[in-house]
């Protein structure tokens, strides 16, 4: 009569040991928003350089600034939720600031002066004058920074 039987491991058999999961990476928030806060300044200057030296808004510019400060956040802070919105502030005013930098350096070789003497006349005057040029693309070019910011932020974490 034939039974099924299965024999039982050899002596030698040692069962794998179980490893604990790795730590969840948490990144430190804080240089996070540092880097965050460092990546908006600088690209939001070369932003504002290149509308200035061309004369127009160039939508992956704008791209370029949300994803490298998205980026930057991601990076270094880690997965905390609250760094994508945090990217998307600091890239729309990154964006913000560029299109205003941008606008002084234009207006300043139009009117023969430097940019810090266009800059002196203070924020008010700018945004009227950025509000009267400001087009729906000037709008989605906001938009696409925030946005860039958010993904790049969140994925890159």
């Amino acid at each position: 009569m034939a039974q099924n039987f299965q024999p039982p491991a050899p002596d030698s058999y040692t069962a794998a040991p179980v490893q604990a999961p790795a730590p969840a990476r948490t990144g430190n928030i804080g240089l996070g928003v540092l880097a965050a806060v460092v990546a908006a300044v600088v690209t939001g200057a070369v932003y504002g350089a290149i509308i200035g030296a061309s004369g127009y808004q160039i939508g992956y510019a704008a791209v370029a600034v949300g994803a490298l400060v998205g980026l930057a956040a991601g990076k270094v802070g880690g997965s905390n939720p609250l760094l994508p919105l945090l990217s998307v502030v600091l890239s729309l005013a990154a964006v913000f600031g560029g299109q205003i930098f941008g606008m002084a350096w234009l207006l300043a070789d139009e009117f023969g002066t430097t940019v810090p003497d266009i800059l002196s006349v203070g924020f008010d005057k700018l945004f009227e004058a950025w509000k009267e040029v400001s087009s729906p693309m000037t709008y989605l070019f906001l938009a696409i920074g925030g946005y860039t910011a958010f993904q790049t932020a969140r994925k890159s974490a």
